[in-house]
């Protein structure tokens, strides 16, 4: 069986995440990692398990703009790193190709606050997905960022552990 897991990353957390989902998910397949770029329909086709997830911006998936201000940020913000694919296009542009139905989960990363402030892709992630006639094998997930953009403690093994719970709903 085969997983792929698409992922957009500005800071490079969603793009860790994602590869840390990965592993858990070698349990029950063999699993390709691809930033949205890269995530081509003939890429993704014949998935038995499509993993997708992205980074929360002002409540929801990133925009054309809200990703141009991160980029920004990370030019005036020696702390920051983008991600070697962040200024491919977004989750947003990706669906437009995408072509369903099949097995999917979503996810995201966001800062550690309650959800009613920071929001969550996940939701606008699996509300996506079902739309292009997916259908979910789980809730959506988030990982947690602190403010200063770094996973915390912990988060790698929540995602290896989500990886597996989703393998084992093959």
């Amino acid at each position: 069986m085969r997983a792929v897991v698409v992922y957009e990353s500005m800071y490079g957390n969603t793009h860790d995440i994602a590869n840390h989902v990965a592993e858990g998910l070698l349990a029950a397949y063999t699993v390709e990692v691809l930033p949205v770029e890269a995530a081509t329909p003939e890429r993704i086709a014949g998935a038995d398990l499509l993993v997708v997830g992205g980074p929360t911006h002002v409540h929801t998936m990133t925009s054309k703009k809200s990703r141009a201000a991160a980029i920004d940020a990370a030019a005036k913000d020696h702390e920051l790193e983008l991600d070697e694919h962040a200024t491919d296009p977004g989750l947003r542009d990706w669906f437009d190709s995408l072509v369903g139905p099949g097995k999917a989960a979503a996810f995201d990363t966001r800062i550690d606050a309650n959800p009613v402030l920071t929001g969550r892709a996940s939701r606008g992630i699996a509300k996506r997905l079902r739309k292009h006639g997916c259908t979910l094998v789980a809730e959506p997930e988030s990982f947690l960022v602190d403010k200063h953009n770094h996973l915390l403690d912990g988060e790698a093994e929540h995602a290896v552990a989500w990886g597996k719970e989703l393998a084992a709903t093959h």
